[in-house]
């Protein structure tokens, strides 16, 4: 098994980080690039950058902040949010992020998948996928940041964009982001299983436990974490040092 990635997932509104709860009543944290900064001097695998409004009001705003990060962050960054062409997949990777992950575009016109995939490599398409369950091994994919329903069964999109070229995928769970109690690991564990590509569960961690649940029980292949690091509740140091004393696969710093 390779090395679980550890992963900064900092959503933005404008040019501030916001937090929130099942992807609602957010709370405007700071500068988003001195988070980014921070964690990647404390030792932090990736950063993921998501602007939670730019599909709402069809812009993309968040090129300035990636080119900011990339100044002084020297890890792989993921950016999503209100990429809707190639071209806007261009944009952002020229900005300085290394992947794009796109989830509201990508529902309303799946080849996007295949056409970013085969222009940059299927390393730098990410989907993005926001579940929220609806049944016994149920899930129903949303877009626009959790506002809006799809009628989509969430294990068959992922499937389907695994077929049309995704070479990773961003997994957040809308019932358990923001209150740090824990991974849907039942829905982490169906998708890592199915798909030969690397899942990154987001959305519930509050603490050490959960990683290790969604890790060993849920096979996720990276962990997206926000609450726990924004809120100062732990650090990446320690989380890392932790993992290692329990037997998970991480880095070594």
């Amino acid at each position: 098994m390779n090395n679980i990635r550890l992963i900064a997932r900092l959503d933005v509104k404008g040019p501030n980080l916001v937090k929130g709860v099942q992807l609602e009543g957010l709370r405007k944290m700071g500068n988003p690039n001195k988070f980014a900064k921070k964690y990647y001097e404390d030792g932090i695998d990736e950063i993921i950058y998501m602007d939670i409004v730019a599909s709402l009001y069809e812009r993309n705003n968040i090129k300035e902040i990636i080119r900011r990060t990339s100044e002084d962050v020297f890890i792989p960054i993921t950016a999503g949010g209100g990429i809707r062409s190639v071209e806007d997949a261009k944009e952002i990777l020229r900005a300085g992020a290394d992947k794009v992950a796109v989830n509201t575009a990508a529902i309303k016109n799946p080849q996007l998948i295949r056409e970013v995939s085969q222009r940059f490599g299927s390393q730098c398409m990410v989907l993005s996928i926001e579940a929220k369950k609806n049944g016994n091994k149920q899930w129903e994919a949303y877009y626009d940041y959790g506002r809006e329903k799809t009628g989509i069964d969430v294990i068959e999109w992922a499937q389907k964009g695994y077929d049309l070229g995704a070479g990773e995928i961003l997994l957040t769970s809308i019932d358990m982001e923001g209150g740090a109690k824990g991974f849907d690991i039942e829905l982490a564990r169906i998708i890592s299983d199915m798909l030969p590509i690397p899942v990154i569960a987001s959305g519930g961690m509050g603490s050490i436990d959960d990683l290790e649940k969604v890790v060993k029980d849920g096979h996720a292949d990276a962990v997206a974490m926000a609450h726990v690091l924004h809120y100062g509740i732990n650090t990446v140091g320690n989380i890392r040092d932790e993992c290692l004393q329990r037997g998970i696969k991480v880095r070594a710093c």
